[in-house]
């Protein structure tokens, strides 16, 4: 076993280990983890995105409004934030791909919930919290799948692909609509969506000597690890970025078809953005692996320039609203892979207990942020909340600057 050096997000000159491995890092990749790592995270997706997708469907047959709508996603996120720091440690303890396999199958369970019993908002929000519950799982279980099996030097590549688990979750969403829930209805969706889930637990592989959960590590092994503060920090910069990006996978069919688009249009338009959010995130997570320091601020660069999505998204307009989406899932909602790159580079000692403290910010803000745009869009209307998206965004990208500043600052302090 021999120990390998880089740097921490932004500590350019301060070397640190970050990792141990069998062998020096090398340009050869397989793909194999990575793929069950975006299958995993993509149907732990599902019952939230499906639900915001097939909106127009599901809130006529069970006779709710946009802002019970907002309830019942946020359902999902909150247990999913409340879930993520505890889950994040079990995971550490009983291996990666034990945690993969447990997290799609509670997505199962959630799709088969919704699809046969959902006959009210409340059994609706009751199948969306198991969603949850597995959710938490999910993203510290891939998390440190990928960090103990891709080599070092793709890494940013693997979580930039990872991350595209959530676009494509709302891709699947959008291309439901004219494909299933039209023609078939939204029920039918939901069990296609659980078949899915189920053979997703089934392919995921035995468990590793590389992946298997490791409760005693040594001393060294977290010299360079964030501290908590800084991690709290970062974890509410993520948070306010997730309030203004969720709405895009739960709204924007609704918010299009209030614009004058039929909802066939709509569900195309979202997965055609999804698309978009799918490459830019495969793309920056290839350029952050060239990258040496800076990751964040680019994060925050990339959410000031989700703002003008999200202006455009305001408008309603015919073109303008086919570049705000483009705006919105690309740079507005295209940077977790990065984020999460970035934070598993400042902790490699416990990567999935440190992604699980800011997945408790990113699931805490996707369970507001629906919720909170749902009652604005009821008290005002769907220009409001999107300039409301805008605004949130740039609080999100200081806070992540700030956040950098401290580990920065960590890096650099005595002892």
């Amino acid at each position: 076993m021999e120990a390998w050096s880089g740097h921490s997000e932004g500590a350019k000159g301060h070397a640190i280990i970050v990792g141990v491995t069998s062998k020096a890092p090398d340009s050869s990749l397989d793909y194999r983890p990575i793929l069950m790592a975006v299958a995993v995270a993509t149907v732990g997706m599902l019952p939230p995105f499906l639900t915001g997708g097939l909106a127009v469907q599901v809130r006529a047959d069970l006779d709710f409004g946009p802002g019970a709508l907002g309830i019942a996603v946020a359902a999902f996120f909150a247990t999913s934030s409340l879930a993520s720091t505890v889950m994040g440690r079990l995971v550490e303890r009983i291996g990666a791909h034990r945690g993969m396999r447990l997290a799609a199958s509670g997505s199962a369970v959630s799709l088969l919930g919704i699809a046969t019993l959902a006959s009210s908002l409340g059994a609706l929000v009751a199948c969306l919290v198991l969603g949850g519950l597995s959710n938490a799982v999910s993203h510290p279980a891939t998390h440190l799948s990928l960090a103990r099996e891709v080599p070092p030097d793709r890494q940013g590549l693997s979580f930039g692909i990872k991350q595209s688990a959530i676009p494509a979750a709302t891709l699947l969403a959008g291309l439901a609509v004219p494909a299933i829930a039209v023609t078939l209805g939204w029920r039918w969706a939901f069990a296609g969506a659980t078949v899915l889930a189920l053979a997703v637990a089934l392919m995921v592989p035995a468990e590793t000597a590389k992946t298997a959960g490791v409760v005693h590590r040594a001393k060294e092994a977290r010299v360079g690890d964030a501290r908590p503060l800084s991690l709290v920090l970062l974890a509410f910069g993520i948070g306010l970025g997730s309030i203004a990006a969720t709405p895009l996978g739960t709204f924007l069919v609704e918010s299009s078809v209030a614009a004058g688009l039929r909802v066939e249009t709509a569900g195309l338009l979202l997965a055609f953005g999804s698309a978009c959010g799918i490459i830019v995130r495969v793309l920056f997570g290839r350029l952050a692996d060239g990258m040496s320091g800076g990751r964040l601020r680019l994060v925050a660069a990339m959410l000031c320039v989700g703002t003008t999505g999200f202006v455009l998204l305001a408008t309603g307009a015919g073109p303008l609203l086919v570049v705000g989406t483009v705006l919105g899932f690309g740079a507005g909602w295209g940077w977790p892979g990065l984020f999460n790159f970035a934070v598993v580079r400042t902790s490699p000692g416990s990567p999935a207990a440190a992604t699980g403290i800011t997945q408790t910010g990113a699931s805490g803000g996707a369970a507001l942020g629906p919720l909170l745009f749902g009652f604005v869009v009821e008290g005002t209307s769907f220009s409001t909340a999107w300039l409301m998206c805008g605004g949130i965004a740039l609080a999100a990208a200081a806070t992540i600057l700030a956040g950098r500043a401290m580990v920065l600052r960590e890096r650099t302090a005595p002892g």
